[in-house]
């Protein structure tokens, strides 16, 4: 059994950048899963407190201006009328709106991510799993977007490199592209940045086509791969096996930071990815497995987003215990089914791994997988140049 740090508080429920009165729900659920499974108080886990990044901290990544924009905003939402807020990325109505006290929230997020970078680093063979609503990998050096304010893998990131990282790279597999820590680190050849998502018109951020990559000299340091909609287990493991895995051990990491999104999931309801539990399970082993062998196991886990109640909590404790190093059984304890029922006045699933598959049509699968499969070559074909 490995160590593994987990940095929560209960403010990091404040975050919650847009309409979604359901965020809170969802990630309250997934958290007491855990801990009514004894994942938070089992042997060489360590729940930890952590202070709210500062300014400081926050404009290493984020423009001072942004910064101080967004505590303006977040005294006083009303003034975000303007065109200067669209300008931010505050646009009423949209993904991520002004909202008092976003500043506060979102600077406990990045707290959290910079104090999981520090236990990691000090700690080879440590690893750091940090729950919703870290992940927050939508947000620019001068821009919110798609419910992220502050970039905290990003700032994760930065801390690695300021305790003396060489390299970092950033595994990014949730359903949706990981643009800002793309962009961010996009000149800087210290970071590798991969991420595998889904990618078709209208589907957001519309970015992350296979022909982004780095820039001139280090072509190398950004790979997409994107999947069409309804590619499952067999275009996103191969994605995994074929490009993330040999480009990490090429670059030769210090450490890992990756990004494991919940909405791959084919139950997710905003997303068209047909990943599976089983497919889940498999692609943490996977990453477990490449720290282990590339960085000392430095791993960095967030875990990012994720909309369906009933499987968020389920998929955590499948990355929780992934990054413990043990496998635990079927059960799930009969006072949170019993909650999560009367929250969501809908069953709740009887095992951890319940997962009666995807419900589309197998021919979309099939050919989500077979398209995936093209993006993949492509990619693979780009390592070596």
């Amino acid at each position: 059994m490995s160590d593994v740090v987990v940095p929560w508080h209960s403010r990091l429920q404040a975050y919650n950048p847009s309409d979604d009165d359901e965020r809170p729900l969802r990630r309250g659920l997934a958290w007491d899963l855990l801990g009514q499974l004894g994942l938070l108080d089992a042997p060489r886990v360590s729940v930890v407190d952590f202070d709210a990044a500062d300014d400081a901290s926050l404009s290493r990544i984020h423009a001072p201006a942004y910064v101080r924009a967004v505590q303006q905003y977040s005294r006083d939402p009303r003034v975000a009328v303007g065109f200067e807020a669209t300008q931010w990325g505050f646009v009423a109505g949209h993904d991520t709106v002004p909202r008092a006290g976003m500043h506060d929230a979102a600077a406990n997020v990045c707290g959290a991510a910079v104090e999981a970078a520090r236990v990691v680093w000090a700690n080879p063979g440590t690893r750091a799993f940090g729950p919703a609503p870290l992940g927050l990998h939508h947000a620019f050096a001068n821009k919110a977007s798609g419910f992220c304010v502050y970039n905290d893998c990003a700032l994760a990131i930065q801390e690695l490199l300021d305790l003396g990282a060489d390299r970092v790279a950033y595994v990014d597999l949730d359903a949706h592209h990981g643009n800002g820590v793309q962009w961010i680190f996009h000149a800087d050849p210290r970071v590798l940045t991969i991420s595998v998502h889904e990618f078709v018109y209208g589907f957001f951020p519309g970015t992350g086509d296979v022909t982004e990559r780095g820039p001139a000299g280090t072509p190398g340091t950004a790979i997409n791969v994107p999947l069409p909609p309804f590619a499952g287990d067999v275009a996103y493991l191969a994605a995994i096996e074929r490009v993330v895995e040999p480009a990490v051990r090429a670059f030769v990491p210090d450490a890992l930071v990756v990004h494991l999104g919940a909405d791959v999931h084919h139950a997710d309801p905003y997303t068209h990815l047909q990943v599976t539990i089983a497919g889940l399970e498999e692609c943490y082993r996977r990453i477990v497995r490449l720290a282990d062998g590339v960085c000392d196991g430095r791993l960095l886990d967030t875990a990012g987003g994720g909309y369906n109640p009933t499987s968020l909590g389920r998929i955590w404790a499948l990355q929780l215990t992934a990054l413990m190093g043990v496998r635990i059984g079927d059960d799930l304890p009969d006072e949170w089914r019993r909650v999560a029922e009367q929250a969501l006045g809908q069953p709740a699933p009887t095992t951890l791994r319940e997962d009666p598959g995807p419900t589309c049509d197998i021919w979309q699968r099939e050919e989500g997988d077979r398209v995936g499969l093209l993006n993949v070559a492509r990619a693979e074909a780009l390592l070596d140049e």
